[in-house]
């Protein structure tokens, strides 16, 4: 199932989740953490599609590591309404060593499970993925 190279496995519900984070724009966001004790990634909490970004920061814990999924709507300069999926993967400077190993060896498989990615941040504290990042990773 799971083993020190290829990080750990990715529960289906992830993958559903983001299906319809991505295609009926069901959540804003996905909040992912790693059980430990069952080897493999879980949806931990969704937001709905009126939840704000700071909804989303807020729903991330200050001193353990996560993966989440957020759906950015922003309007360009040529007045077009789009969306921009991004990844972050969040590892505050404060958690536990052993967590950010572990997060940092699944990172790159359990994103490869999510297909429609557009923008990866990897964020130590709250302003590396601040919503002013987030714009400006958007265009």
């Amino acid at each position: 199932m799971a083993n020190a190279a290829s990080g750990m496995a990715v529960n289906d519900e992830c993958k559903l989740k983001f299906l319809e984070l991505k295609s009926k724009r069901t959540h804003r966001f996905i909040v992912f953490k790693i059980e430990e004790k069952l080897k493999q990634v879980v949806v931990e909490k969704l937001g709905g599609p009126s939840q704000s970004y700071e909804d989303f920061a807020a729903s991330l814990p200050a001193n353990e590591c996560r993966y989440a999924v957020y759906d950015f709507d922003f309007v360009t300069e040529e007045n077009c309404q789009k969306s921009r999926i991004f990844f972050i993967a969040w590892c505050p400077d404060d958690s536990k060593v052993r967590s950010k190993m572990i997060y940092a060896s699944s990172k790159d498989r359990f994103k490869r499970e999510l297909d429609g990615i557009q923008v990866e941040l990897q964020a130590t504290d709250p302003t590396e993925m601040g919503l002013d990042v987030i714009r400006s990773r958007a265009n």
